[in-house]
């Protein structure tokens, strides 16, 4: 019998067009009080998400103490001058609702989600913490104790050791260069200080109430005004700090972490914030680098010579500075590779046109991952709060894919050379000195340190 031949089509079918993006109606207003409101239709499901921030974090409380915004965060969810703990998490259940409080460097927040129905008695919940938080003594103290465990915790994770010491390197005095505290100053915490902050900086004039889900944005509004109108509270005062830290060619900072069987890589140099100009220039340029699963850094170090199973690059930014950095977990005997094909990739960036299809999935990635942050009432609460936090243009979210398709090859070099700044990376490598001290001291002058900070000879 004979054996039918299968004709096989190895062409890759061609891309669909990008669907369009309906963008839901967005209400802004200021209630009588000044909070801030941001109302966004999404009836995907019948519940609404919201967030209710503060522009101010740890660096606006840095002069009480270093991460004292996140400790005040954290304690003002466990009681209310109405309310124990107890009762918040039973009525939280009552109404199917889930909050939580969280702080950062720049911002405080109260964040919740719950069903459309019950959205007056969740939003009383809200306005409740944000105003009478009670600050319970016992509370306080659990919460200060954790964070000493957690404290004592990360002088153990190379990870962070990394990211605290890339920090002090390239902010110097400005706080920014504190990531975290360290035990004595957790030890120093007083519910005082907490109050203090509090009264400081949860207030209507410094909030910003985001909504997003099944609602009438008109009839939100005035169930947003019923619920915080009463609420009074100044703008806290604009504080200025100190310019952070310039360093110049290349320098290599080692974090001696006895018997580690692998090395922490993480180099990096100032960037820029989100308002700048340039911010999607890089935003592409660094997906084409080390920012996505497909990127020339993941192919290198990764599927190519196997040194890695994580490394990736992104840029961080903070309110009023950014920066770049790259990072990977490697075995002790690659850190010298590791570093080269880092800097040669980044090299090659800044010096060869990135090829016209190369840049167009690149294009599709960066597009893809934005449409894909839309699809919930979450993410999209995600996205409005960036362009609202950082007083981005009222199109940024309408016209973002348009301005990363139309992004070219010189534009990214261009982008490459201005912000991968090879020539002035600071290099941070966390692991055992005996291990990994002669590589790294191949990429620049040396300087060591032990986990707790102090400088070794």
């Amino acid at each position: 019998m004979a054996t039918r031949a299968v004709e096989v089509n190895d062409a890759v079918p061609a891309l669909s067009a990008e669907r369009q993006v309906t963008w839901p109606n967005r209400k802004r207003a200021r209630l009588s009080n000044g909070l801030e409101v941001i109302l966004v239709e999404s009836h995907t499901i019948p519940k609404f998400h919201g967030d209710l921030y503060f522009r101010s974090g740890n660096l606006a409380a840095i002069e009480r103490g270093p991460g004292l915004a996140e400790i005040t965060a954290a304690v003002v969810r466990t009681g209310t001058t109405k309310r124990a703990s107890r009762q918040i998490e039973e009525d939280l259940r009552r109404i199917g609702a889930d909050l939580a409080t969280s702080a950062g460097s720049d911002t405080s927040a109260i964040s919740f989600a719950g069903l459309s129905e019950f959205a007056e008695p969740l939003l009383g919940l809200v306005d409740e913490l944000a105003r009478e938080a009670a600050f319970p003594e016992a509370e306080f103290e659990r919460e200060r104790r954790q964070k000493l465990e957690e404290v004592k915790l990360e002088r153990t994770q190379p990870g962070f050791l990394a990211s605290e010491r890339l920090r002090k390197v390239l902010f110097g005095a400005h706080p920014y260069a504190q990531v975290s505290p360290n035990e004595e100053q957790v030890a120093a915490y007083k519910r005082d200080d907490l109050i203090a902050v509090y009264r400081d900086y949860y207030s209507p004039e410094n909030g910003l109430l985001l909504l997003v889900g099944d609602f009438q944005p008109d009839a939100m509004l005035k169930t947003a005004e019923k619920v915080f109108g009463a609420w009074r509270g100044k703008q806290p005062a604009i504080k200025t700090f100190a310019a952070p830290a310039n360093p110049r060619g290349r320098r290599v900072y080692l974090v001696h972490l006895p018997g580690a069987v692998q090395a922490q890589i993480l180099a990096g140099c100032h960037a820029i914030t989100r308002r700048h100009a340039d911010w999607i220039k890089l935003g592409l340029t660094n997906s084409l680098y080390g920012g996505a699963f497909n990127s020339r850094l993941v192919m290198n170090i990764r599927e190519d010579k196997g040194y890695t199973y994580s490394p990736r690059s992104g840029v961080t930014a903070l309110r009023q500075h950014g920066y770049f950095s790259v990072s990977a977990a490697v075995r002790n005997d690659v850190v010298a590779a590791s570093l080269s094909e880092i800097f040669y990739e980044m090299d090659k960036l800044r010096s060869i046109p990135v090829p016209e299809s190369e840049l167009a999935d690149a294009q599709n990635y960066l597009s893809g991952v934005f449409s894909m942050g839309l699809a919930t009432q979450n993410g999209l609460l995600g996205q409005i709060a960036v362009v609202a936090l950082n007083d981005l243009p009222d199109d940024y979210l309408e016209t973002y894919r348009a301005k990363v398709r139309a992004l070219t090859p010189s534009d990214l070099l261009e982008t490459s050379r201005r912000y991968l700044d090879s020539a002035n990376m600071q290099i941070v490598v966390v692991g055992d000195r005996a291990q990994i001290e002669s590589q790294a001291a191949l990429f620049g002058e040396l300087e060591v340190f032990d986990a707790q900070g102090n400088k070794l000879g």
